[in-house]
Parts: structure tokens; C-alpha cells; sequence
């Protein structure tokens, strides 16, 4: 029986060059493992996000839309002003959809990301 997503993966031409500078280094995700052709950010209790060079991806990504990698915070419009200050691309600015908020960017290789604050529950 399928239980869940255990992560998403995000392939390169290159990792080192664009990707991982950008996701460690702009968005601030954490490197758990952190080998010659493959990155996974997060911890070992939580899904994660891996970043991988791949022999078949050559430049940006020619479908944004196809996938979108989503990054959980606690506060969307303080990241989304931290983000956009250092030159992140947003597609969509915050937006609030009720019972989330959220904001879409574009890494450097043109993968959107969303950045998604849920609403509190109590």
C-alpha cells in the first residue's frame, strides 16, 4: 500500500551551478546529504526535496508548469519580501486562497516553487 510522498526530486545539467547555490543558499533549506551528483534537503522525519545532476536535462526547465515543488513557512509575507529583496522571481505574489496563503517563484533553471503558508487550526 502507497503511504505518502517520502520526497520530490528536482534534475540539472549541472546542480552545483545554479540549483544548489540557489535553494541552499537564497531559500535557506538545509543540506541533510550533500554527494558529487545529488542533494537532499530537510530532515530524515519530514518528506524532502533532492536536487540531482541528470545525463538527460540540458538547460531551463521548457515546462514550468508540468510540476511545482511546494516549501511549507510559517510566515509567507516575511519570506516573500526576504526573497524578493535578494532578486527572486515571483510568478504570483502572496495570495490567500482561504485556507492557505501562498506565493510562486521560479529557481534559476525555471522550476516554479511555491511557498505555502497554511491557515492555523483551533
Amino acid at each position: 500500500m502507497i503511504k505518502g510522498l517520502a520526497g520530490a526530486s528536482i534534475w540539472s545539467e549541472d546542480l552545483k551551478k545554479n540549483l544548489l547555490p540557489f535553494y541552499r543558499d537564497v531559500l535557506g533549506l538545509t543540506v541533510r546529504i550533500d554527494t558529487p551528483g545529488f542533494v537532499v534537503f530537510g530532515d530524515a522525519e519530514a518528506p524532502s526535496l533532492a536536487l540531482g545532476t541528470h545525463s538527460q536535462v540540458h538547460g531551463r526547465n521548457g515546462d514550468a508548469s508540468r510540476h511545482m515543488v511546494g516549501l511549507v513557512t510559517d510566515d509567507l509575507a516575511k519570506d516573500w519580501r526576504r526573497l524578493k529583496d535578494a532578486g527572486v522571481k515571483f510568478v504570483e505574489d502572496p495570495t490567500d486562497y482561504t485556507n492557505v496563503k501562498l506565493a510562486t517563484l521560479e529557481d534559476p533553471e525555471g522550476n516554479l516553487v511555491q511557498l505555502l503558508q497554511f491557515a492555523s487550526r483551533g
